[in-house]
């Protein structure tokens, strides 16, 4: 089970799991991307409408998924990126950014461990996989909101590896550095309703950072690694017979992982904002 199919390391991660002959329960939000995925995929994929903020929705998907059966694998993708300073980000944003990047992992784990755990008693062992980030080690400016939900998510994967190990359920944590995907064409838009919400002084205050965050996104969009390679890690982590239980994916994120070592004043300095 793949959740936030229908783009990025998401719908990467389908196609690798079809090519190597699994069936594939797929979430996505939206008629189009579920033709999509039926047209590319009709007899290895099967598609769940799902939206993580909704735990109607939540429940309903898994009880198709809980109700055939043995479930091998789940993978935690979905997830929504929030450009905005923390001092100005509304309380309602940001409880959201948690519901759907965090709260949403946990509740979809909840909610097909029925199945997991059927898997586990019959072939020995279960995965978890979660994709989480570099930036649940390492975090900079302007992206507080997701930057705080991943380092919850190395949390929640670190306790579920411990309270599920007697099962056989194995839980892995996937940490890439910046994917070319969607999400970044998509930034731009957050950023414009960023500076029209910021009350002027506040706009006026974080202006070199905004400007410093756009500049990354749009680099990344071009630059970043693609979907494919977290994919295959991914896979890799689901197929496994001992998988790690981390797995950092992409040059960038290799150097985040050291720069997380460094000393605390160091790091600070590092990631401190100059202006």
């Amino acid at each position: 089970m793949v959740t936030g199919a229908s783009s990025g390391i998401g719908r990467a991660c389908v196609d690798e799991l079809v090519r190597i002959g699994a069936r594939v329960w797929a979430t996505v939000r939206s008629d189009s991307d579920e033709k999509a995925l039926l047209r590319d995929h009709p007899a290895g994929v099967r598609v769940l409408r799902m939206d993580l903020s909704d735990p109607e929705s939540v429940s309903a998907a898994a009880q198709q998924v809980v109700a055939d059966g043995p479930l091998d694998g789940l993978v935690n993708n979905a997830a929504m990126p929030m450009p905005w300073p923390l001092e100005h980000t509304p309380l309602d944003a940001f409880r959201r950014q948690l519901e759907i990047n965090l709260t949403g992992h946990l509740a979809v784990t909840q909610a097909v461990l029925p199945a997991l755990r059927l898997a586990a008693r019959q072939s020995g062992t279960a995965r978890i996989v979660q994709v989480g980030s570099i930036v649940g080690r390492i975090a900079g400016t302007i992206h507080g909101p997701y930057q705080i939900s991943k380092f919850g998510v190395v949390g929640l994967t670190d306790s579920l590896r411990a309270e599920l190990a007697p099962f056989g359920i194995k839980v892995v944590l996937i940490e890439p550095g910046a994917v070319a995907t969607q999400v970044w064409s998509k930034m731009a838009a957050s950023f414009a309703e960023l500076e029209e919400t910021l009350p002027d002084a506040a706009r006026e205050q974080y202006a070199d950072q905004i400007t410093a965050a756009r500049t990354s996104a749009k680099r990344t969009e071009h630059r970043g690694l693609p979907p494919s390679r977290p994919a295959q890690v991914i896979v890799k982590a689901l197929t496994a017979r001992y998988p790690r239980p981390r797995y950092v994916v992409g040059l960038d994120a290799h150097l985040g992982a050291l720069a997380a070592r460094l000393p605390d004043r160091v790091r600070y300095w590092l990631t401190a904002a100059r202006a």
